[in-house]
């Protein structure tokens, strides 16, 4: 990256325009917590001097110290050089509102469940009647630990197959003081629990196909890859949890599923199943709700695939 002329830069103002002109040079993908280069540029540089999003406009104009300026170009060197996603090199994500702990051991929190969360999932639950919920595939525990906030009742299983991400869920989870509510399990999608019935069970399983593997954008090769793939068509853990929902659902609960690009591939797969496909105020796709009355009604399908 070339650093010519980064001497004059002295302002937050000077930093950002420099750093988001940077970005768009290099053709970054933005995706793990913006979506274009300046908020991009401001996150990183903000973060460098400890500031957050909240500082008067004001403090744009203000000067950077020696050792500022070094933070900032370590950084954004890194972005650059190495592709390493915002979140990864902050150390934190955002995600239902709420801040959460990430390293390259577990995704960056992107999934449009959290506007569902934040809704309570209405109208297919009553928030003060739900008192369990399941998270497959938990990964930070950013999605068990927010359905905790929003169901305020309800206890919390979250599991996933990596002890590395159980290791970062496990903080995040002591982060937000709710470790009596918020289980943690290592299993193999249901293969580990202790068994039970939820009225919820949500996941953002691994949904990419081999194919679209190849074709990622640099920066999602810092993502765990277990965390990404899942065979061939990407239902590989979608199927598991398809087959097996039904038996962990009370009578009236829901299964919500995000399949991102993998839709047309389960569409193909289970032309049957009558799948509810979500809608997002602010943006998003590939999610889909079923009922535990609908799985059970199509389980002898399901257990065909």
């Amino acid at each position: 990256m070339d650093t010519e002329g980064v001497e004059a830069l002295a302002t937050l103002r000077d930093w950002v325009r420099w750093a988001a002109s940077r970005f768009e040079e290099h053709a970054l993908f933005f995706g793990h917590g913006t979506d274009n280069a300046l908020d991009e540029a401001l996150a990183l540089v903000l973060y460098s001097v400890r500031l957050g999003h909240a500082l008067p406009p004001e403090y744009l104009d203000t000067r950077l110290t020696v050792p500022e300026r070094d933070r900032v170009l370590a950084l954004v060197r890194r972005r650059v050089e190495e592709r390493v996603p915002l979140a990864y090199l902050t150390g934190e994500a955002w995600f239902a509102g709420l801040p959460f702990l990430v390293d390259e051991n577990v995704l960056v929190p992107r999934s449009p469940i959290a506007e569902l969360i934040q809704s309570g999932f209405a109208p297919w639950l009553d928030a003060d009647e739900v008192s369990g919920v399941l998270d497959l595939c938990t990964g930070s525990g950013c999605i068990a630990i927010a359905c905790a906030m929003a169901f305020p009742e309800a206890v919390v299983d979250a599991a996933d197959i990596s002890p590395m991400a159980l290791d970062v869920a496990r903080r995040n989870v002591e982060r937000h003081h709710l470790e009596d509510r918020v289980s943690l399990y290592r299993a193999d999608v249901f293969d580990g629990l202790e068994g039970g019935l939820y009225d919820l069970i949500v996941s953002n399983p691994p949904y990419v196909s081999a194919s679209e593997m190849e074709d990622l954008p640099q920066e999602y090769r810092h993502e765990p890859a277990l965390g990404l793939e899942a065979g061939d068509d990407g239902l590989d853990i979608v199927a598991r949890i398809l087959r097996s929902a039904g038996r962990y659902l009370r009578a009236g609960g829901i299964l919500v599923v995000e399949v991102g690009n993998s839709a047309e591939a389960l569409l193909r797969r289970y032309p049957g199943l009558p799948f509810l496909w979500l809608d997002f105020e602010h943006g998003g796709e590939g999610v889909f709700l079923l009922t535990a009355e609908q799985l059970d009604e199509f389980q002898a399908e399901l257990e065909e695939q």
